[in-house]
């Protein structure tokens, strides 16, 4: 039944992280051992082992996906149905009908509150909020949560301990790094691998922006931006990506420029080398019926090589919706959001999800894996002139799945025309401290900043017990 609501764990000893390391401009993870006293993951409490944050970028309108108010004023409700789900008593979106077959497995928090006005992943990434809305990631940002199980060495030794798929965030728009998935001030050897993509458009939006085209293409690793001429844009568009970058690697591994490369360097190579990375972005192991249930474009793509890598034990991936340049603003709907939704958004979504979690359930993986679908803000409640919404951080949803979280929950009410919370609302502190207490993290846990100054890891945040099963 349908059921509306609004423990911290004790750090122990016994574990190392790897070396820190930085290729070029690449930037993995190697080995660095800590304290004991300092160990903060205990696998034994863990609910979670790995974690997929999917980020709907630009704000998708809460009240027009998981929290529809058919009985508010026409300027608020929209022009979308609610349908019931197998959840009994809870109605989403219409346009969501594989994911109203999964909500019976979902929590659903109605209620992520803020006051942080930016497209920054920040938030829900880190738990922090400041008062620069408009920067970029800055060597003074606080580490997200991949960046802490990169510091802690979560996962195993040949991989990274966290990807970022299918760019960095802001890629796509003349690359503004957005705030959000780094290693702050632990540094750039805590970033997780940011993968490369070079999307192609089979048309020209009409009008820029808000008449969406899907990105194709998928994404491929890295190279050392440090070896000869490995530059994305030398890759013959004929050949395989992988192809490719496994020829010049393996050319490269012959050189004296690799055999020279310090003990760090190295470590690094071999990681971008290892058969596990290289495996998981082969998506010509997968059948064609596979890439089709996901779908054969960059997001389809991103989201089935994020499976792969939590298949190989990657602890934290995320996948960002990105914004290339004017092809369409992603969930940042200032203009006819409802036509972006139906159309392009909300199948998207109830695509790649819906395969997300059949293919984890049947691999037996969806219980230790922890499915995140959220953006950083919700959209104001009232349509604009532009049938639009815009920016509205009070009130936003975050939808998740499998990884130790309650199946068939709802967490929080807001009110008559989905503005505010009315009850449970939750804070992005509060929101990342579930995250890490799900992973066996301590949330209270502390790494000093730049000025040697312990700083909590949750920013204060408590985990919402509510939602934790």
């Amino acid at each position: 039944m349908l059921s509306v609501l609004g423990h911290s764990k004790k750090m122990c000893d016994g574990v190392t992280r790897r070396e820190l390391m930085r290729v070029g401009g690449l930037s993995l993870l190697a080995g660095l051992s800590m304290p004991k006293l300092l160990r903060a993951a205990d696998d034994r409490r863990a609910k979670a082992r790995s974690v997929i944050m999917f980020n709907l970028l630009g704000g998708p309108a809460h009240m027009d996906m998981f929290d529809l108010k058919p009985d508010a004023p026409a300027e608020v409700r929209g022009e979308f149905n609610p349908i019931s789900t197998s959840l009994p008593g809870l109605q989403i979106c219409e346009h969501l009908p594989r994911l109203a077959g999964w909500m019976d497995r979902a929590t659903l928090i109605r209620t992520f509150s803020h006051t942080f006005n930016s497209h920054d992943p920040l938030p829900f990434m880190t738990g922090f909020t400041d008062d620069q809305p408009s920067a970029q990631a800055m060597p003074t940002d606080p580490p997200d949560v991949g960046a802490i199980c990169q510091y802690l060495g979560l996962g195993p030794e040949d991989l990274p301990g966290a990807v970022c798929l299918p760019c960095f965030p802001g890629s796509g728009q003349k690359g503004h790094r957005r705030r959000g998935p780094y290693g702050g001030f632990l540094g750039r050897s805590c970033d997780p691998l940011f993968t490369l993509c070079k999307p192609t458009f089979d048309r020209e939006p009409s009008p820029n922006d808000y008449d969406p085209v899907m990105p194709m293409g998928q994404p491929f690793p890295p190279t050392p931006d440090d070896l000869p001429e490995m530059t994305v844009n030398r890759l013959d568009e004929r050949k395989s990506l992988l192809t490719q970058l496994d020829t010049v690697f393996a050319e490269s591994s012959r050189s004296p420029a690799v055999t020279s490369m310090d003990q760090v360097k190295q470590k690094a190579f071999s990681i971008l080398t290892s058969g596990r990375t290289r495996d998981a972005f082969d998506l010509e192991q997968e059948s064609s019926g596979t890439r089709d249930r996901y779908g054969q474009n960059l997001v389809g793509s991103s989201m089935l090589i994020a499976r792969r890598l939590v298949e190989a034990g990657v602890p934290f991936i995320s996948v960002h919706q990105e914004i290339f340049d004017h092809y369409g603003h992603a969930y940042d709907m200032h203009q006819n959001n409802f036509s972006m939704l139906k159309d392009f958004n909300l199948p998207l979504l109830d695509q790649v999800i819906p395969a997300l979690l059949h293919d984890l359930e049947q691999s037996g993986l969806l219980d230790s894996t922890l499915v995140v679908v959220m953006g950083e803000m919700g959209r104001t409640p009232k349509i604009n002139a532009k049938a639009g919404r815009d920016h509205w951080p009070q009130c936003g949803f975050s939808l998740l799945f499998g990884g130790g979280v309650k199946q068939g929950y709802v967490h929080g009410t807001t009110d008559k025309i989905g503005a505010w919370p009315t009850s449970y609302p939750v804070s992005p502190a509060d929101f990342v401290a579930t995250v890490y207490s799900l992973l066996g993290i301590d949330p209270r846990m502390t790494v000093n900043d730049r000025a040697g100054r312990p700083i909590s890891i949750a920013h204060g945040g408590e985990p919402v017990a509510d939602v934790i099963a």
